[in-house]
């Protein structure tokens, strides 16, 4: 059990004494119950509204978003809206992403509160692949995915990259496959053989696939089932 004034402290990040003030105001709700005192001793797993949005005192917290262009993966830019701004969700600024795309990439973003979690969804050593959609400025010239599949060096790097697979869709449309995450790598893999991507969209990462129902700029939760794909197998 714990005071219905420290869970909201907790969870909405605000003040006891503002805790007092929105309680008074009847904006709080414990099992459809409007409740004026913070002293009131709640279970842990109560159903607790605040405006009308259910909050949730711990546990890590799990999201698939269609991420839609023109936004970036940071919780503050001064140029650009953050995919941040899209969710409605109290603490949104505990959340961090796993897996970052750039402002102009579109597709399967997560976003969580369990760093372990997402450490294994980004670190190579899992070995997370990643399939993107990629548009092209000009046609695939034969022997790219020949190329791809060898591994190839990009410009400031060491080493080549992991082999990658290339199925080509039509002249200008490929879908990728990459194992690991080097800075821009699809767009500087391809500029590497001459080309240029002029639209680029993650479809997958690892076995987890982006929800076709999902509008660009949604999200939903992910399901006990998805979370676990990026777990250690029991």
């Amino acid at each position: 059990m714990i005071r219905l004034d420290k869970f909201l402290c907790e969870t909405v990040g605000v003040t006891r004494k503002q805790a007092a003030k929105v309680l008074k105001e009847e904006r709080v709700t414990v099992d459809g119950e409007v409740i004026k005192n913070g002293a009131v001793k709640i279970a842990e797993d109560a159903d607790v509204e605040f405006d009308g949005m259910l909050l949730r005192l711990s546990g890590p917290r799990y999201y698939m978003m269609n991420k839609p262009e023109g936004y970036v993966c940071s919780h503050d830019d001064p140029y650009n809206p953050t995919v941040f701004i899209l969710l409605d969700e109290i603490g949104a600024e505990k959340l961090h992403i796993a897996g970052r795309l750039d402002c102009d990439t579109t597709g399967l973003l997560l976003l969580t509160d369990d760093g372990q979690w997402s450490h294994r969804v980004t670190s190579p050593k899992h070995k997370c692949d990643k399939v993107y959609r990629v548009w092209l400025d000009d046609a695939v010239e034969e022997g790219v995915a020949v190329t791809f599949a060898e591994g190839i060096k990009l410009r400031g790097e060491k080493t080549e990259t992991l082999p990658a697979q290339m199925e080509q869709i039509d002249e200008k449309e490929v879908l990728l496959t990459i194992h690991e995450g080097k800075y821009h790598q699809v767009k500087r893999m391809f500029a590497a053989v001459g080309n240029k991507v002029v639209g680029l969209h993650r479809e997958s990462i690892g076995d987890l696939i982006l929800d076709e129902e999902l509008e660009p700029g949604e999200y939903r939760e992910l399901t006990e089932e998805e979370i676990a794909l990026f777990l250690p197998k029991q």
